[in-house]
């Protein structure tokens, strides 16, 4: 387990862009954290580091963004996904085949299903209201 404080939104960017190092296809990032807590501003990060040159958005409604990238990333949005049946609709389940790097938000709606090597990273305040403590497991267990 590691952790990082991070004073603001580009702290965040940045560490998550050296976190991408460590990646490699086939891995799945799972993000924990309530709303506003920087899971998205992660996502951005981590996909720069991993050589993503397309603009990264939540993909609240689509569920799903798919960026080229020398590995692909496959980046999910899990909160409006309450049963097995909801998780099964996105395809998450064919795309942990997909020789990409899998990276979800909102990862507490779908912990039961997550991969057993998936990297847990956890997001909440710290200190002050834009500091953020950001945990890092090599579990999926961040609760």
């Amino acid at each position: 387990m590691s952790e990082f404080v991070s004073h603001s939104v580009e702290e965040t960017e940045v560490f998550a862009e050296s976190f991408a190092k460590s990646l490699s296809a086939g891995d799945v990032v799972a993000l924990f954290g309530g709303l506003g807590m920087g899971k998205t501003a992660f996502v951005r990060g981590l996909a720069k580091g991993l050589s993503v040159t397309s603009e990264v958005s939540s993909p609240t409604f689509a569920l799903v963004h798919e960026y080229d990238a020398p590995v692909p990333v496959y980046h999910f949005d899990m909160y409006r996904i309450n049963s097995l049946e909801d998780l099964f609709s996105t395809g998450f389940f064919d795309y942990l085949d997909c020789g990409g790097i899998v990276v979800v938000e909102w990862s507490e709606n779908i912990v039961d299903y997550l991969p057993k090597n998936t990297v847990s990273i956890k997001i909440e305040y710290g200190n002050t209201d834009s500091e953020r403590r950001i945990i890092v497991k090599d579990e999926n267990s961040c609760n």
